[in-house]
């Protein structure tokens, strides 16, 4: 997100006490009499609530029920039909027409084909800036569009009638679907984006077509929305009021979960689950599920520095102890040395997927290799010294690979920032080292890959440029045969990881603190979990609340 939409890791050093000394009554959010409320820990504070610029998972959580495409999530992520009623294909996959089912925008306005149509030709809009407008390349002209050498009009994109839109795409994408739940794919209100600009996300301005209707946004304090009784689901939402809560502190938040002060919290850190399992207060709130995600060094090529060397790039990738960071740090995941995950759907089999040549060899040997590697570099006797930049959160992983580091002669400073203003340097190329993870999008090899084209834009973080790398990936978009399109995104994966374009280190499992109270929740690779289809059970067996 999406995948999927670079996340943060909150991997601090935790304790393993029990969870004690809570108070016994809950202090829960205001609730309307008479109504259902849900409070949701949502990580973090979200950058926006622009689909056309929201980035990150936290933000897509709230974005996805204010919003639908025409297509949506249903209960365990996979896509169900949203806007469009119906739709048909062309024999060669190229024309995609939907038809829509009538609906309208909180406001009372009617949705239109129109409102898609703008939203598109917005995203793609140099102006905008918009970092996943690269999602729509599989629209006819879209690059072009986005590369200010096309108007905006040409964009594959045409509302045939106020209730007909006409998608005709660059190479057949039978994941379209997939991609058409994304937030870059949902209509925005033309005539109230025209009238506010930029501030029509604003609470006393923003209009959507989702199941809620935003109605506050207190930064550091939290968003509340409220059932939007517009939607054609609308009497099938339980919940009339949902309250999203930013949650940094992973400890907090997860007693505010146990004492009933949230209902939800998107996230435990993963040291953290054996410990909440193996107390019968807590066992039944942790739900975890693998997840299609992959997390990584970044090394910025773009930098003059020592790091456009592969030879420093593969030392630095093969002595970090992936082994360790997982069964020790984590406690959960799997240690990995490729970049897409085992689970993902449309690629080779599992004896035939991409890795580097050393993947299998002991810690011992790759340390060995590296520091020889180094030497012929020209470090033979020196200590280079690299900056990384990362977050509070991620203490515990970046701490590992700066002892794997230092077992090799190599020398890594740590400057920790703020979160979002981590991000920024990423996407300016103001780093050297970086910490990233990436949510699949949609359940394709092409979600990750992708990210690393010549022309994605800022989210390829460390300016990865292979002319023969995107040569593969176009050629896989247009060849129909899955098996022959799977080996050569295969083949595309393992250019890169010849020449450590990254340093894969882990593919993760999605880890949440759910009330056994709430139903609905499906367990999904995605970790996507609407809240139209959430409710509680009044009569699920209370928490034995422990003494303080």
């Amino acid at each position: 997100m999406a995948g999927r939409i670079p996340l943060l890791v909150a991997l601090a050093i935790l304790g393993f006490g029990l969870v004690a000394c809570q108070p016994k009554t809950a202090q829960r959010g205001p609730c309307p009499a008479g109504q259902r409320c849900l409070e949701f820990g949502n990580s973090v504070d979200p950058t926006t609530l622009d689909p056309q610029k929201a980035t990150a998972v936290n933000e897509a959580t709230i974005i996805r029920e204010l919003f639908d495409g025409m297509f949506t999530d249903g209960p365990n992520g996979a896509p169900v039909p949203g806007v469009a009623e119906r739709w048909e294909t062309s024999p060669d996959g190229l024309v995609w027409t939907f038809h829509m089912r009538r609906e309208f925008w909180s406001d009372g306005e009617p949705v239109t084909a129109r409102d898609f149509v703008f939203a598109y030709q917005r995203m793609l809009d140099p102006k905008s800036a918009s970092e996943y407008a690269y999602l729509l390349y599989v629209l006819k002209n879209a690059a072009a569009v986005n590369a200010g050498n096309a108007p905006l009009e040409a964009v594959g994109a045409r509302a045939i009638d106020d209730h007909t839109l006409q998608l005709t795409l660059d190479h057949p994408a039978p994941y379209l679907p997939q991609l058409l739940k994304h937030q870059a794919f949902y209509p925005i209100p033309e005539h109230v984006v025209r009238r506010w600009g930029d501030a029509w996300v604003d609470p006393s301005h923003l209009v959507g077509n989702g199941a809620y209707v935003l109605t506050q946004s207190r930064l550091g304090d939290l968003i509340r929305v409220v059932r939007n009784r517009r939607f054609v689901g609308a009497d099938k939402v339980c919940f009339d009021q949902v309250t999203f809560y930013p949650t940094n502190d992973a400890i907090t938040a997860e007693r505010r979960v146990l004492r009933g002060e949230l209902d939800v919290n998107a996230a435990i850190a993963t040291n953290r689950v054996p410990h909440l399992r193996s107390l019968p207060q807590s066992a039944n709130f942790v739900r975890t599920s693998p997840y299609l995600s992959s997390y990584y060094l970044i090394f910025n090529q773009h930098d003059p520095g020592p790091l456009k060397d592969v030879r420093v790039r593969l030392a630095l990738s093969m002595a970090i102890d992936r082994d360790f960071i997982v069964d020790r740090v984590l406690r959960a995941g799997r240690a990995s040395t490729s970049f897409v995950p085992p689970n993902v759907a449309g690629y080779v089999p599992a004896a035939e997927r991409p890795h580097p040549v050393w993947a299998e060899w002991p810690l011992l040997r790759r340390q060995a290799a590296a520091r020889q590697l180094l030497a012929d570099a020209g470090y033979a006797g020196k200590r280079p010294k690299f900056q990384l930049k990362t977050s509070n959160l991620q203490s515990a992983l970046i701490q590992a690979v700066q002892a794997d580091f230092r077992d090799i002669g190599v020398d890594l400073n740590l400057r920790q920032e703020d979160g979002i203003i981590m991000f920024q340097s990423y996407r300016t190329r103001d780093f050297q080292l970086g910490f990233a993870g990436w949510i699949a999008d949609f359940n394709d090899p092409l979600t990750f890959l992708g990210l690393m084209k010549s022309d994605t834009g800022a989210q390829n973080y460390g300016d990865y440029r292979s002319a023969a790398y995107d040569a593969l990936l176009d050629q896989a978009d247009h060849e129909p045969d899955g098996a022959k399109r799977a080996r050569l995104l295969a083949r595309a994966e393992q250019m890169m990881l010849n020449v450590a374009n990254i340093a894969p280190i882990y593919q993760s499992v999605s880890t949440n603190l759910v009330s056994p109270q709430i139903t609905g929740w499906v367990d999904n690779e995605s970790d996507v979990h609407p809240i139209r289809y959430l409710c509680r059970n009044a009569a699920a067996p209370a928490r034995p609340v422990p003494p303080p």
